[in-house]
Order: C-alpha cells, then sequence, then structure tokens
C-alpha cells in the first residue's frame, strides 16, 4: 500500500484482514483488542458489501502504521436550467 492510495470496500476489507494477519492475531483476539465481536471481524473482512468502515478503519489504524481517511462524498452544484422556474433546490 501507498500513503495517499484510494480503495475501494473490497479493497479496504482486504487489507484489514492482511494487517490483522500481519500482525499475528486471529480474529477472536482481534475482537477482544477492539472490544466487538468475533462476527463482526469477520464479516468487515469478508463482507464489503456491508456498510462496516468504521470497523475496517479501527483495525487498519490498530494493527498496522497506516489510517483511513473517508469515506469520500463530492458535493456538486447542479446545472441551472435542470431547477427550471428560477426554483431552488
Amino acid at each position: 500500500m501507498r500513503d495517499g492510495e484510494v480503495l475501494d470496500a473490497s479493497s479496504l476489507a482486504a487489507l484489514a484482514k492482511k494487517t490483522r494477519e500481519n500482525a499475528g492475531k486471529n480474529r477472536a483476539q482481534a475482537a477482544r483488542d477492539l472490544g466487538v465481536s468475533r462476527p463482526s471481524i469477520f464479516y468487515a473482512e469478508e463482507h464489503p458489501e456491508r456498510h462496516l468502515f468504521q470497523l475496517r478503519k479501527r483495525i487498519i489504524d490498530y494493527y498496522s502504521d497506516f489510517t483511513v481517511i473517508g469515506p469520500t462524498y463530492v458535493l456538486k452544484t447542479k446545472p441551472t436550467e435542470r431547477l427550471g422556474n428560477g426554483d431552488r433546490a
């Protein structure tokens, strides 16, 4: 991993698992370290479609030299012609 690299949900889940394993911790030990249940660790690592960003971030922060910044949402102004009749959204 590189500093500033952008990851999707599945890459973030894989990184969480990799950092935990590189630290020599099994899921039960990680759950105790982070104060969560063992199934929560499993779901965070194996099911990227689940909304467990905060737990994945905590795993990476706890077991590696990296921290995760995000998620990132970009807000963009709508074109004015879509609003019509001077109405504001």
